[in-house]
């Protein structure tokens, strides 16, 4: 066999290969091809369920309805362009965000953030994050910070005898 067929698939796994599904074994995720789109959605539209026609073509029932309800909204089953790795926002303002946390190193994410939407520059704390995580830039508590609550106890417990009043 041509790979197509391996023992132990079911008809409509071989028939979702056949007709570019994603167990075709190329390990890339890619759409599923127009083709199987627009067959299935001609057979639901002649009146069978979408869930039994996912079946048939060994796709998942949320894909098949899917694509009908996008096929009876747009009048188009065809599958969105697939998007690349987007540029990170913030490279374009790298200079002064470092020149600012040079200036004044105890800013927190939230403070920088805030900053920059002043600047008109809209971003998340995982943004800011994100753009300092790149540089292997850390925001670590400096030994020399005074602690935010009162020291614990000594390691042992209290004795009864030591205790004022203990019989």
């Amino acid at each position: 066999m041509n790979g197509i067929g391996r023992t132990g698939d079911s008809v409509a796994k071989v028939i979702g290969r056949v007709l570019g599904g994603v167990d075709s074994g190329d390990p890339m995720a890619r759409p599923y091809s127009q083709d199987l789109r627009t067959r299935l959605v001609r057979i639901v539209e002649g009146g069978r369920s979408a869930r039994s026609t996912a079946k048939l073509f060994a796709v998942s029932a949320s894909s098949a309805i899917k694509w009908v309800q996008r096929w009876r909204r747009e009048g188009s089953v065809a599958p969105n362009p697939i998007r690349g790795h987007r540029r990170p926002l913030l490279e374009a303002h790298a200079e002064w965000i470092l020149q600012l946390i040079e200036a004044r190193p105890d800013l927190t994410l939230e403070e920088i953030r805030a900053a920059l939407n002043k600047r008109g520059v809209s971003a998340s704390v995982g943004t800011v994050w994100n753009f300092f995580d790149r540089r292997k830039i850390g925001f670590k508590k400096k030994p020399v910070r005074q602690r935010a609550r009162p020291p614990r106890r000594g390691r042992g417990s209290r004795r009864l005898e030591r205790q004022p009043g203990a019989a």
